[in-house]
């Protein structure tokens, strides 16, 4: 659903660039509460891994195929702040090197992949883990519709900006109609790869999923031992033979009444050390190069969903030239390699590395900052 250049006029353009900028900003300021030590690392990982599925272009109908926008599996994964972030750092990545997605549409794209899908996702991803029982599966449950409804949603968005902005005469009933249409079939696509992916990560390490925080983790229970001996004083549990008359309470000498036995189930449980993020990260990479370096040859060559209607509806009559058109990564090749697997795997992992680097240090800093702020505030 990547806008070229030409399809929005300047003005509207402008207005979504500011609208962009702002959404932006107030993302950098709320990723700061989202992410800590280990989940900075993992969201440049998060924009590196959604740049690589989107150029897995999948079949949704005769002659047109969709790809993951990726707002929902980001914001449920690093959070909706971070989420729009990692969003905004594939676009700018792929705009600027591959010229996927107009400059001047920037904020178009911004405003309808990263911040809509984002929103929305998230909005209806927090709705149903509140109503739904608290279970794993609510998670990725959750995560499918969330997804699913995602992407019409943007779809919605972008017909709402062309209304006020497009820059062909086009009757704007159809359009909503085509695009709508075509981006339920594409929004069941991105709501598999959401869950799945998802699912995947609660499945071995729920710890690191934003949206599953407060749903997963149960509260730790300390029991006593049955072999443990019976301390003195202490109360009898329901179900449980007291070992002691009740007046043997007041035999424990004043000076240990207010000790707590080590075996006592009031006892606080101690913090649980943070497991590395070393494998989860290293395995997120190796799927990500895995998916842009070999599978992504074998995605659907088909214009996807704005594509096809721009076509078909005559929209693409005004687009214009991509200004970064002779990038040597443009239409994601390798320019002056001929031989077309080597040249798009090449890209792709390339892009990968890129949007990793990019994305990692955007959330270290961020990161940095937040820590900054609270040592300056201790």
């Amino acid at each position: 659903m990547h806008v070229p250049d030409g399809f929005i006029d300047a003005p509207v353009s402008a207005v979504t660039g500011v609208v962009a900028a702002g959404a932006v900003a107030v993302s950098l300021r709320g990723a700061r509460r989202e992410l800590d030590e280990r989940t900075a690392p993992l969201a440049g990982l998060v924009a590196a891994f959604i740049f690589a599925v989107q150029m897995l272009n999948f079949p949704v109908a005769a002659g047109t195929s969709g790809h993951l926008l990726g707002g929902a599996l980001a914001a449920i994964l690093v959070g909706p702040y971070t989420g729009v972030l990692c969003v905004s750092v594939v676009l700018l990545m792929q705009g600027v090197l591959f010229a996927d997605g107009g400059l001047t549409a920037l904020g178009v794209n911004i405003t309808d992949m990263a911040l809509v899908t984002t929103v929305v996702a998230y909005a209806i991803f927090r709705t149903i883990v509140k109503l739904a029982p608290h279970r794993r599966r609510t998670i990725t449950v959750a995560s499918f519709v969330a997804a699913l409804v995602s992407v019409p949603a943007a779809a919605v968005a972008f017909t709402a900006i062309y209304a006020l902005g497009g820059t062909a005469d086009v009757a704007i009933g159809k359009v909503f109609a085509a695009m709508v249409g075509v981006h339920v079939l594409i929004g069941i696509g991105e709501a598999a790869i959401t869950a799945l992916t998802v699912g995947a990560v609660v499945a071995v390490r729920p710890d690191l999923v934003y949206g599953a925080r407060g749903v997963t983790a149960r509260p730790l229970e300390i029991r006593d031992s049955p072999l443990a001996p019976a301390a003195p004083g202490a109360v009898a549990r329901a179900g449980a033979p007291a070992a002691e008359p009740a007046t043997a309470a007041s035999e424990t000498p004043a000076s240990e009444s207010h000790k707590t036995p080590e075996t006592s189930a009031t006892r606080e449980p101690a913090a649980l050390p943070q497991r590395s993020t070393r494998r989860v990260w290293l395995a997120g990479l190796a799927a990500a190069l895995l998916c842009a370096g070999v599978v992504s040859f074998y995605a659907s060559a088909s214009p996807d969903g704005l594509e096809k209607v721009a076509h078909d509806k005559g929209i693409d009559a005004k687009e214009e030239d991509h200004a970064a058109k002779d990038s040597p990564l443009a239409d994601y090749g390798v320019k002056d390699i001929s031989d077309a697997r080597l040249s798009g795997g090449l890209a792709g992992v390339i892009g990968v590395g890129a949007t990793l680097a990019v994305g990692s240090g955007v959330f270290i800093v961020v990161r940095r900052r937040r820590a900054t702020a609270e040592s300056e505030r201790g």
